[in-house]
């Protein structure tokens, strides 16, 4: 509504033609033309805490009759005294109130608006929040997805216990034939159990600077012990066997993998800490997970059995073709299940150096992959059975630099026993020497630093004249857990190295897991004749202060590094020779 429309001045607002009805009490509208008007009071009454309406008592004077106006005592109600008074309106840029009312005065006030900076600051960290939040529960879902994929197996005492973060570490990886997996059913034996089918014992160096990965034979003729296994009935005993193929330490008869980590000890004197078990299908997931690995054949490939066709030179291979590499028995060399291994180890080189390229290791999306590949793929013993676990060990293992990952194959030999060679069994001339300087920690790459080492502190400590092999008296005490291991070195001494005046104490009070010599300092030179007969590091010596008589004996205490009578106590300063090796950070073509 306008003022001017009804008849009113210019400076008359609407909104102010409300009067006061005693009778009732409220306000009301009066719009006609014949209501009589007040002028407007000077001060403005703040009494009804309305702006514009009269003081108490004061007169109004009258506003002019329209004519033909109705008279105002028929409307609802004469204007009498308190009658609010017309708002005059606001020129443009005028105070907003009467009489130079500040603006706002008799108004609640505004609080003041943030700033837009400030608003924009708390609207990010409220977006943060939910998105930390979010990627946080993301995460947790996703870890315990990982978590979900993991197959364990719960070993019943096999191994040591859990792999330590100050000493070295054994991990037994075992490939099986079992064919599960979409396509696998046409590889060969489709009901075969999941034997033994490539086994490597990866041996890590205490200070993490190098580590052994040595190939067992599947058609190793050997002893599988007694293996206690935990079964949905209960944990039961399967009895072991003597002299038949390594492979069926897995999967015959119910064997579990703490089967093979039990052989496999037996074999090598190491003590398992971990297995990784994977089939076929986990060649091609985990492949293909880090987009191939690069391998070099010398020749055109062409193999019916396991469909392995490559051309001569260099291919990134993945799925189905990796599967097919390492599977090939008659691509390479002789055709025999030792060249397979080398053919498996060129292949396990490059794909470390592809799982430790900065290519792998910057893309997110090729972790991820990786990640979720390898928890479907493997199963594992339960001292590892958890991401956390897992992430633990792999740090450790990553700390080794490929170009000092070695690959070798334990040393064997055609089997004696047979007329036709289907099988084979362990070189010990060969293998001795390698499982000693696996049980002592001395790599393969870094043979040359280790012996500068070994020679240094044997200088230091056993420098001087040697006694004659027959005036070496000595006491010989078992703390090495092996039944009968101080007779075995007793019949050694005396009948391969003429060390008559030695003597059997039998056990020692307890078990120690390093072999010690005692001496007195006048018996020096027996004790530099029996360390270098039996290979004893010079840590292994023990000199006293006072001399000892005449016919007293020293005394030789062996510990958990003894392997066996005849067998040097500390690793020899060379790798065997025969011994075959691969380095993993340099590629080797098959042939």
């Amino acid at each position: 509504m306008d003022a001017h429309s009804r008849g009113r001045a210019d400076d008359i607002d609407p909104a102010d033609q409300w009067v006061l009805n005693p009778q009732t009490g409220n306000y009301e509208l009066r719009l006609d033309h014949s209501a009589g008007h007040s002028a407007p009071s000077e001060q403005p009454s703040r009494s009804t805490g309305r702006r514009g309406a009269s003081t108490p008592g004061t007169p109004r004077t009258p506003s002019p009759r329209t004519p033909g106006a109705a008279d105002p005592k028929s409307s609802a109600g004469s204007r009498t005294a308190g009658v609010p008074g017309q708002r005059r309106r606001r020129a443009p840029g005028a105070p907003d109130g009467p009489g130079g009312t500040p603006p706002g005065a008799g108004r609640r006030k505004r609080k003041p608006q943030k700033s837009r900076k400030k608003k924009a600051l708390i609207w990010t960290s409220g977006v943060t929040a939910g998105v930390v939040t979010a990627l946080a529960i993301t995460a947790y879902a996703y870890y315990e997805h990982l978590n979900s994929n993991i197959s364990t197996v719960d070993i019943a005492g096999a191994g040591s216990g859990g792999f330590k973060k100050d000493q070295a570490i054994n991990i037994l990886v075992i490939g099986t034939d079992k064919r599960t997996g979409d396509g696998n059913e046409g590889y060969g034996d489709r009901n075969s159990e999941g034997h033994a089918d490539t086994t490597i014992l990866f041996h890590v160096s205490k200070d993490r600077t190098n580590a052994t990965a040595m190939s067992i034979p599947r058609d190793l003729m050997t002893d599988i012990p007694d293996c206690e296994t935990k079964t949905p009935e209960g944990t039961k005993v399967i009895p072991g066997q003597q002299n038949v193929r390594f492979n069926t330490s897995l999967g015959q008869t119910g064997r579990d993998p703490g089967c093979t980590m039990r052989t496999v000890k037996a074999i090598t004197g190491l003590t398992v800490d971990h297995f990784m078990m994977a089939d076929f299908n986990a060649v091609k997931t985990l492949t293909s997970a880090i987009g191939g690995v690069e391998v070099c054949v010398n020749k055109d490939v062409n193999d019916k059995q396991s469909k392995l066709r490559l051309t001569k030179g260099k291919h990134v291979i993945e799925g189905e073709d990796a599967l097919a590499f390492v599977r090939t028995r008659h691509a390479f060399g002789n055709e025999s299940d030792l060249d397979r291994i080398k053919t498996q180890q060129q292949f396990l080189g490059s794909m470390i150096r592809k799982m430790k390229s900065s290519e792998t290791l910057t893309s997110p999306s090729k972790l991820l992959d990786l990640a979720e590949a390898a928890t479907k793929a493997l199963t594992v013993d339960t001292g590892i059975g958890s991401i956390d676990k897992l992430q633990d060990l792999g740090m450790e293992l990553a700390k080794v630099n490929p170009k000092n990952i070695t690959f070798t194959t334990l040393p064997v030999m055609d089997n004696p026993a047979e007329t036709v060679k289907a099988t084979v069994v362990v070189d010990e001339a060969k293998a001795q020497p390698l499982f000693s300087m696996l049980q002592n920690d001395i790599s393969l790459t870094e043979v040359k630093k280790k012996e500068k080492d070994a020679k240094s502190a044997q200088a230091a400590l056993l420098k001087g004249p040697r006694a004659e092999a027959s005036d070496v008296r000595v006491d010989v005490y078992n703390g090495s857990g092996r039944t009968g291991g101080a007779q075995a070195t007793i019949n050694w001494l005396q009948n391969d190295q003429g060390v008559l005046k030695s003597s059997n104490r039998s056990n020692a009070p307890q078990e120690i897991d390093r072999t010690t010599l005692e001496f007195a300092p006048n018996q020096a030179d027996q004790a530099r004749k029996l360390a270098d007969l039996m290979g004893l590091p010079a840590t292994a010596l023990k000199q006293g202060t006072e001399d000892a008589g005449e016919l007293e004996p020293m005394k030789l205490t062996l510990g958990g590094d003894f392997k066996g009578a005849g067998v040097p106590i500390t690793g020899p300063a060379k790798t065997p020779e025969g011994v075959q090796k691969v380095v993993a950070d340099k590629q080797v073509c098959a042939e």
